[in-house]
């Protein structure tokens, strides 16, 4: 999976994972870093070896490997460290992806910018196969989730009609969509609210005139609210869910100084061009992510600044 997993990462690798052991084949799960406690409930999560912390079990697996599956990213820059031992690699090489732009490194591809996720994605992969009896409970909450978290429980606009098909089926194999709606909504820190509440109340600010909100949060302020990996998640939503925004964006400081970004729109306006151009960035049309080498104050004066060249398509004129 790619580095810094959300759910629909940890979702569909997991859920391949139970599928190609049940198919009779042996799986190693790889993860280039750590991912927030809400994903670790799900099956396998055990298993998954993290590249951060031990690099070398991870790079044995990989040295071992006769086929590399890539789930949830398409270019080699996005899992850090296990480039190395993935170019090294004379494995077969698998791409399931949704997002834009893949980079021709696989021997084969599984690709659709349409589908809502690669969770969705594995499982068109596991039912072209002819293998849909063989989904059990334990990949079914796995994709379930992977679908669920990157759809932002089915609101945002790659939702589909095959996507809601897909669940109902997920659902009559073993998803128990309350259970896994729970694990993930309801396992907040007490402070990880006050970090929310306190990014809203005082970090956000909105300009209407240009149809955009965004909220910034330093180290200092993460380190005050005793900061987890995963504790801004969805974070980059709350201002675009103000009337009249279409553009929205998260500016994070990084232990290092780098400035993380996330960007999400609604309609017509195309963050994943936006982060390309402007932050060495990519992602979907109306969900992206950026970084800066800039300061915190130098990024947002940056941000503000290309503001005023896309003010007519951000007010859909």
């Amino acid at each position: 999976m790619h580095k810094s997993p959300d759910g629909d990462a940890v979702g569909s690798s997991l859920g391949m994972k139970h599928y190609l052991e049940k198919i009779g084949h042996t799986v190693s799960v790889l993860s280039p870093n750590g991912y927030p406690e809400f994903l670790k409930w799900m099956p396998g999560n055990k298993s998954v070896i993290d590249f951060e912390k031990t690099p070398s079990p991870a790079n044995q697996a990989i040295a071992k490997a006769e086929l590399i599956i890539f789930l949830d990213f398409n270019s080699l820059t996005r899992i850090g460290g296990l480039d190395k031992a993935v170019k090294k690699s004379k494995a077969k090489r698998l791409i399931i992806d949704h997002h834009p732009q893949p980079e021709d490194f696989a021997d084969f591809v599984f690709h659709n910018t349409g589908a809502s996720s690669t969770a969705e994605l594995v499982y068109d992969f596991i039912t072209l196969l002819g293998d849909n009896k063989k989904i059990h409970k334990d990949i079914a909450n796995c994709l379930y989730a992977g679908i669920m978290t990157d759809t932002g429980s089915f609101r945002f606009a790659s939702t589909t009609a095959h996507t809601h098909d897909v669940v109902a089926d997920l659902m009559r194999h073993g998803a128990e969509a309350t259970k896994v709606h729970r694990f993930v909504d309801d396992n907040n820190r007490d402070i990880r609210l006050r970090l929310l509440g306190y990014a809203v109340m005082e970090k956000m600010k909105i300009f209407p005139d240009f149809a955009t909100g965004f909220i910034t949060l330093t180290q200092s302020e993460l380190k005050r609210f005793d900061y987890k990996e995963g504790d801004t998640e969805g974070l980059v939503n709350e201002p675009i869910s103000v009337k009249g925004i279409v553009f929205s964006a998260l500016f994070t400081e990084q232990l290092d100084g780098e400035i993380k970004i996330s960007f999400r729109s609604k309609d017509s306006f195309d963050v994943n061009l936006f982060a390309r151009k402007h932050f060495n960035g990519g992602g979907h049309k109306n969900a992206a992510g950026g970084r800066s080498d800039l300061s915190m104050d130098e990024t947002i004066l940056k941000f503000l600044n290309l503001l005023s060249e896309y003010k007519q398509e951000l007010k859909g004129k």
